[in-house]
């Protein structure tokens, strides 16, 4: 079992990431291709990334296949904290890892094969060698599904912030379930063996990951920076983007493609920001669709200090839920229709 245990500075230190960590979703993708875990959720994504991987040099995929090994711990220096920056940033941090903290940390793997040894020693060659298996493999198969990955943090933090509002800092960390359990002051969780972390005023970063399955993860050593991983909730055909019927195609025909997905992103409310990641568009674009769409009367939104949120009115509901009705109860906007919005 897992224990973090808090202060009452740690409950204030709560904070949730803000977009998925492109290393934390690389190693754990790689345990999952090599342990046939979560075949229902992973198993068409897993066909998927073998193929695209085929690509790649194998020894690139021997190494990593390696370091992330299906059952068991991996090293913490493949999870640096610079990569909630970016990918690179976090590559880069790899690389730069001390000689004596690889030694240290490769020594919780099963056997060090001779031609990682060298790593080991903090050989600059293969460090930069790891670099490049892990840009080429996370390019391969998790860059394709981010704007997937970043809409499922978005939502994470949506209900976060809401049991945060509503409940504070311990209803936040009770709703973290299933696999975890706020026994106060202590957070305790699955995991496979025994491990305590006094967090001591230091706080916790709760990362929600769609490569962790079913239990959180943390790191290996309790004094780095505290940091949870954990699950978070998803359909089986999330990787997909895929809602099954007819009804998205027909919300693009009306709206336009990108439009729609705009309409669809800002179900469970959102920022200009957190609007344009999700469909992908540049911010400026976001901006412009959100204004048209609010014209429409199809989503309010309000200023909360330097950002602005969108939510979907009821005639937005009704429209994204393909339940419209020619005199829709509740539109805030008299007797008007919406307009067709054709894409700009």
């Amino acid at each position: 079992m897992l224990r973090l245990h808090f202060t009452g500075d740690d409950l204030s230190r709560i904070r949730v990431a803000s977009r998925p960590d492109p290393l934390w979703e690389t190693v754990l993708s790689i345990t999952l291709l090599g342990s046939g875990l979560g075949q229902t959720m992973f198993g068409p994504w897993r066909a998927r990334a073998r193929t695209e991987l085929r690509r790649l040099p194998r020894e690139h995929l021997h190494l990593l296949r390696h370091l992330a090994p299906p059952r068991g711990a991996f090293p913490d220096f493949l999870t640096p904290p610079q990569a909630s920056e970016g990918l690179e940033e976090g590559i880069e941090a790899v690389m730069a890892t001390p000689r004596h903290r690889l030694r240290q940390e490769l020594a919780v793997l099963p056997g060090l094969p001779s031609h990682a040894r060298p790593l080991a020693d903090g050989d600059p060659e293969k460090l930069a060698h790891l670099g490049e298996a892990l840009r080429a493999y996370h390019h391969a198969v998790i860059a394709p599904y981010r704007s997937r990955m970043q809409s499922l943090v978005d939502d994470e933090r949506a209900v976060r912030s809401r049991s945060l509002l509503d409940h504070g800092s311990e209803g936040l960390l009770a709703g973290l379930g299933p696999t975890m359990r706020w026994n106060s002051p202590v957070l305790e969780a699955d995991y496979p063996r025994d491990h305590d972390i006094h967090l001591a005023g230091r706080g916790l970063l709760l990362i929600p990951s769609a490569f962790c399955w079913r239990v959180p993860i943390t790191f290996v050593d309790p004094a780095l920076s505290p940091a949870l991983v954990y699950p978070v909730p998803r359909m089986q055909d999330w990787w997909t983007g895929s809602t099954g019927g007819n009804g998205p195609r027909k919300l693009a025909n009306l709206l336009g493609t990108t439009r729609a997905a705009c309409l669809r992103a800002i179900e469970n409310g959102c920022t200009t920001g957190e609007l344009a990641r999700r469909a992908g568009v540049a911010p400026p674009t976001a901006s412009q669709h959100a204004s048209t769409l609010r014209d429409a009367g199809l989503i309010a939104t309000t200023r909360l200090g330097n950002t602005v949120v969108h939510t979907l009115t009821p005639l937005g509901t009704a429209l994204l839920n393909g339940d419209l009705d020619p005199q829709p109860t509740g539109y805030p906007v008299g007797n008007r229709s919406p307009r067709l919005l054709s894409e700009a």
